[in-house]
Order: C-alpha cells, then sequence, then structure tokens
C-alpha cells in the first residue's frame, strides 16, 4: 500500500506540472498564433521544431548519463554535471553549423538569418540547459520542483506573447526577440534557485565509459525529433508558408493532448530502470497502450467539438484551422504511441537499436509525407491523408520495438 501510494504521489506531483503546462501551453498557443499572421506562425513554429531538434546535440547527449546517475546514483551528481557542462560547450560549434545548414535547406526565403538564430538559440541553448534541471528533479524523484519549472517555462512563454500582441507593430523578428528573453529568464530562475549542485568536480573517467551511451541516445534524440518535426519542414518545403501555418495550428493541437501521456512515460521509465523486464506480460503492454490511444483520442476529440460549435473562440487564425481538427482524429493517439515507444528502449539502454530503429522511422515518415503532399496541396485534402500515414509509422514502430524487448536490457 505505501509503495501503491507513493507512486500516486509521484504522479500526480508530477501530472500538476503537466496541467499547468497544458493550461499556459494553450493560452500561449492562442495568443501567439492569432498576434502573428498565419504564415509567420507557421514559420516560427516550423523554426521552433528546428531548434528542439538541434538541441538533442547539446551536450552530444550526455544529458542522458546525467539523468540515469539522479535517477539511481545521485551521490555522482556534481561530477556528471560538469561533465554535461563541458560536453555542452564542445557541442555548440556543432549546433551552430547544423543550423546553418538546416537554415540554407528549409529557412532561407521566409526567414531572416539573424531571427532564425534567435529562434535556435533559445531552444537549443537556453531551453534545453533549462530543461536540464527539470530532468535532473525528475530523476531525484523532486517531482514538484520539476513540475513548477515546467509551468514557470511556460507561463513566462505565455507572458511574453500576450506583451507581444499588445505591441503596436508586431512581426517575426520583433517576437524572436521576446522569446528569447522569455527562455533566458526560465534558465536565470532554473539554474539558481532549483538545480540540485552538489560539489562540482572534474571526473573524466567517470565520463568515458558513458560516452557511447551518450553518443547513442544523442543520435537517437535528433532523429527522433526529426522523425517527430519532419512533417512541418516537409510542408513548409513543399507547401509555402501559409499551408505551414495551418498545418502548424493543427499539429499544435495535436501536441497538447501528448502532455499528460509525456508524464506517465516519464514515471514508467523510471521504473523500468530499476525492472527492466516489467513490460514483458502483452496485456500489460496492449493495455497501456490502449489507454494512451483512447486518451490522446479523446482529447483531440474534445477540442473538435468545442471548435465545431466555437470555432472563433481560439481566435481568427485559429478558426480558420479549426473545421480541419476532425479530420485528424487518429494522428495524436498513433504518434503518442511511437513517442512512448522509443522511450521504452531508452529506459532499459538500449540506445543503439533505438537510434536505429528511429532511422528507419525517419525515412518511412519522409516517403509518406512527401508522397502526400505531392498528391494533395489542400488542406482539407492533406490532414485525412495524415491518418494513414501515421498508422503506417505505428505500426513499423510496434514492430521494431517489441522484437527489440525481446532482448537482454543493458543495466545502468
Amino acid at each position: 500500500m505505501r509503495s501503491r501510494q507513493g507512486v500516486l504521489r509521484d504522479y500526480f506531483s508530477a501530472i500538476s506540472g503537466s496541467a499547468g503546462r497544458l493550461v499556459f501551453s494553450l493560452a500561449y498557443f492562442v495568443v501567439l498564433a492569432n498576434a502573428l499572421t498565419i504564415s509567420e506562425f507557421g514559420v516560427f513554429a516550423t523554426a521552433s521544431a528546428t531548434g528542439v531538434m538541434l538541441s538533442r546535440i547539446l551536450g552530444f547527449g550526455f544529458i542522458a548519463p546525467l539523468y540515469r546517475i539522479a535517477t539511481v546514483k545521485p551521490r555522482l551528481l556534481g561530477a556528471y554535471t560538469v561533465g554535461f557542462l563541458a560536453m555542452s560547450a564542445l557541442s555548440l560549434p556543432v549546433v551552430a553549423v547544423a543550423g546553418g545548414v538546416m537554415y540554407l535547406i528549409f529557412f532561407r526565403v521566409d526567414m531572416a538569418p539573424a531571427a532564425f538564430a534567435l529562434v535556435i538559440a533559445a531552444e537549443a541553448l537556453l531551453w534545453r540547459l533549462a530543461e536540464a534541471a527539470i530532468i535532473v528533479n525528475n530523476g531525484l524523484n523532486r517531482f514538484g520542483r520539476g513540475a513548477f519549472l515546467v509551468i514557470f517555462g511556460t507561463a513566462i512563454r505565455a507572458a511574453a506573447a500576450l506583451a507581444f500582441a499588445l505591441l503596436a507593430t508586431r512581426d517575426l523578428w520583433i517576437w524572436t526577440q521576446f522569446y528569447v528573453a522569455a527562455n533566458a529568464l526560465s534558465l536565470l530562475v532554473a539554474a539558481t534557485f532549483f538545480y540540485p549542485w552538489q560539489r562540482l568536480r572534474f571526473t573524466p573517467r567517470l565520463y568515458m565509459r558513458r560516452l557511447s551511451d551518450a553518443a547513442y541516445v544523442a543520435g537517437a534524440e535528433i532523429l527522433f525529433y526529426l522523425q517527430m518535426e519532419l512533417d512541418k519542414l516537409l510542408v513548409l518545403a513543399l507547401g509555402g508558408p501559409h499551408l505551414a501555418g495551418i498545418y502548424a495550428i493543427i499539429m499544435r493541437l495535436v501536441d497538447l493532448t501528448a502532455i499528460p501521456v509525456r508524464t506517465f512515460s516519464m514515471l514508467l521509465v523510471q521504473k523500468m530502470m530499476r525492472a527492466p523486464d516489467m513490460l514483458r506480460p502483452i496485456g500489460t503492454r496492449l493495455g497501456i497502450e490502449a489507454g494512451i490511444f483512447a486518451v490522446s483520442t479523446l482529447a483531440l476529440l474534445s477540442l473538435a467539438v468545442l471548435l465545431y460549435f466555437a470555432p472563433g473562440i481560439l481566435g481568427s487564425n485559429v478558426a480558420e484551422a479549426a473545421p480541419l481538427v476532425i479530420l485528424a482524429l487518429a494522428v495524436p493517439g498513433l504518434r503518442n504511441l511511437v513517442e512512448y515507444q522509443a522511450e521504452l528502449l531508452f529506459a532499459r539502454g538500449q540506445t543503439a537499436i533505438r537510434a536505429l530503429n528511429l532511422v528507419l522511422l525517419a525515412g518511412i515518415k519522409a516517403v509518406a509525407l512527401a508522397y502526400i503532399l505531392e498528391r494533395h496541396d489542400l488542406a482539407r485534402d492533406l490532414v485525412p491523408a495524415l491518418n494513414w500515414a501515421f498508422l503506417m509509422i505505428y505500426a513499423a514502430s510496434a514492430a521494431l520495438t517489441y522484437s527489440a524487448l525481446r532482448l537482454p536490457a543493458k543495466r545502468v
């Protein structure tokens, strides 16, 4: 009973952060989506997604050993914090070069280089370092502190969006400056008041045996977010900024359904780090997947019903995309399940297999979306076809993931 009460207490502490994040994320999305034009919002959302993807280069994946140590060997946290900061400094030139390449391929026509650089800095440096504080607190079971940081970071972005919306003159360049300031404040608060600092010491011998795992994690995370955000890049490249804006609005609503699912996945990952074979019974796997799909689908269905009866409730720009939300009904469940399955392999230490799986899934997604975008240039035709694309991606992910779970786990 004590164990179950402890699990429930941890879950409600963590889910409080998700609930707060959901509220402020919705407010942030509504204000910003209506403060910018649809085209500007599409370009910004795609640049932000690119920044999230590039943020996984920071530290060359050493945030994964930092999280594992916080979870199972917290006395070494001071040493691994220094290792993470050192690896982050070494990775900055790689982040800059990768960002430059992404800009030249996808953004040079639609976005000024300075604005793009600010978005990448906000996501890949400022927010990723603040996120490290959240991850470490969660690893230490300090879910309340982690939840507060999540809520605070999202609330600051929402406040920045509101301040931006009140300006007489608004454009994408001005908004990127607000965005950097909001993320810088989040990092300042996280590092000053919430990071569990211990005596810092540089201990290279501890890091060497973790480097291969960190590299696999970095590669897998980049591939994971490439696979997750590739659709935005392709829509911008092949469909233009206006279609990218409509698509970004729909996918932002889909993203909101993932917030409570990620809380559950985080707690499950921590349990699997200590008991890697807990999901061997097929009934357990099916029950969890059915629950994730049901919660995700019901969440989007609720939003679709709300927008059907009150299409303007989230603003005029969102109203343009409101009739299309119901057409993507299966997307959130399938998308969230692919994310959940990737986390299972991370929990078991199967990072190399996870990276390989994500390469395959990114390839499948690229081919499927390129085919859909070639055949459909209108949003009302594009959105229903996404259900089939994500079903194909989910089927491949399930086959790859559950085959890998039969192999022995790699313990920390």
